[in-house]
């Protein structure tokens, strides 16, 4: 009667994952592919309206 019992789904075994740990390790690759497609939209547009 010390201890208070809890149930075993209020302390789950491993953490959930966050989101943003989740996406962090693509920032290399995804800001550069980002910046070329737009670089490449921007030269078409201009090149479009030349």
């Amino acid at each position: 009667m010390s201890t208070p019992s809890t149930p075993a789904a209020a302390h789950p075994a491993t953490p959930e994952q966050d989101p943003i740990e989740g996406i962090v390790p693509m920032i290399p690759l995804v800001i550069p592919l980002v910046g070329g497609v737009l670089i490449f939209l921007l030269a078409f547009i201009a090149v479009f309206l030349g």
